[in-house]
């Protein structure tokens, strides 16, 4: 049965298992967080000794898991077998393995949970070994998260974790962190451990616990562009110079790509209300005149300009195109090329 993953840590917090578990899809996070729960809770710490079982795929075939799996619990209510890199099981996709899989699906052993961590990829839907799944096990059924659901996420972890966030700090986290959830989680618990329980974390906590500098990154750069800050952007692009390690190329300019595209958004429903455009460009209200302003200042042939200019550097970088220029300067001249 296909579930969510909300739905999946629910049930496993209420101490409610099923037989199996086929966790899947490209988003590593919500693998990880289900499986590592069930591990760390599934049973008493005095009993994962004789009761659990972690097993690897590429060093495991089908049926010795499955020989795990139908072993009974000593002395617990029920065994665990977790198996990690599913993916890499070697006879998973042959007819062997899929055979002996799907035997153990129709008459499954209730005294053990079983769990696959099926990372990065899915299994295809058309294939009859997707269907069995379906119908004999929970399966996870979320897709990588998109970039403008970034924000909701942070606000969904913060609050798991009893964070309060200031909107600059949620914006500046989606920012410079993109949609790397695990990433994003860690750096939030790390805030957390940091400061008091009733303190309402803003843009310089996250300055100093996450080590985004305040005045230069990210954020602040596309909005000196929006705001047509020519003197600020450009100390954010040499700032950006001395630390290529901290700030690579490529994942700035997928952020302004980003940027201009919400823009462009912006142009296309112009008419919208406040909160209409913040929820199609996927940004806080609190936001929304910032982009308002910025769009006044570029046109929306100005935009479709702009995202060309940043294809084009996108393909220089990744020596797509001839490059006979420095990284630095590349961005020096995109940013004086976007703003004029």
């Amino acid at each position: 049965m296909p579930k969510g993953y909300h739905e999946i840590l629910k049930d496993v917090k209420s101490n409610t298992y099923a037989p199996i578990y086929w966790l899947q899809g490209e988003e590593p996070f919500f693998i990880d967080s289900i499986a590592d729960y069930i591990e760390q809770h599934a049973l008493d710490e005095g009993l994962k000794g004789f009761n659990q079982t972690v097993l690897y795929g590429k060093e495991n075939k089908i049926i010795d898991i499955l020989n795990h799996a139908r072993q009974f619990p000593m002395m617990a209510e029920r065994r665990v077998v977790l198996v990690k890199e599913a993916q890499d099981i070697a006879d998973l996709n042959r007819e062997e393995g899929e055979k002996a899989l799907t035997a153990y699906l129709e008459k499954p052993n209730i005294s053990t949970v079983l769990v696959f961590c099926y990372k990065y990829k899915t299994i295809d839907a058309r294939k009859k070994l997707a269907k069995e799944l379906e119908k004999a096990c929970v399966v996870l059924a979320e897709k990588r998260i998109y970039d403008n659901k970034v924000p909701d996420w942070i606000k969904v972890f913060a609050a798991d974790l009893q964070l309060k966030l200031s909107e600059k700090a949620v914006y500046m986290l989606s920012e410079h962190i993109g949609n790397n959830l695990e990433r994003i989680h860690n750096e939030l618990k790390k805030v957390k451990v940091n400061l008091p329980g009733d303190t309402v974390v803003d843009e310089h906590h996250i300055q100093r616990f996450v080590g985004i500098s305040k005045d230069f990154n990210e954020f602040e750069l596309q909005k000196a562009i929006g705001m047509k800050d020519h003197k600020k952007a450009f100390q954010i692009v040499q700032y950006f110079g001395a630390n290529t390690k901290s700030h690579p190329v490529i994942p700035l300019l997928v952020i302004l790509f980003t940027y201009f595209t919400k823009l462009l958004l912006l142009h296309k429903n112009n008419q919208a209300s406040d909160d209409e455009l913040a929820r199609k460009i996927g940004v806080s209200p609190f936001f929304v005149k910032e982009y308002k302003v910025a769009a006044r200042n570029y046109s929306a042939m100005m935009v479709i300009r702009n995202i060309h200019l940043l294809k084009n550097a996108d393909l220089q970088v990744k020596g797509v195109t001839s490059n006979s220029i420095s990284e630095e300067d590349l961005m020096k001249e995109l940013v004086y090329k976007l703003m004029h």
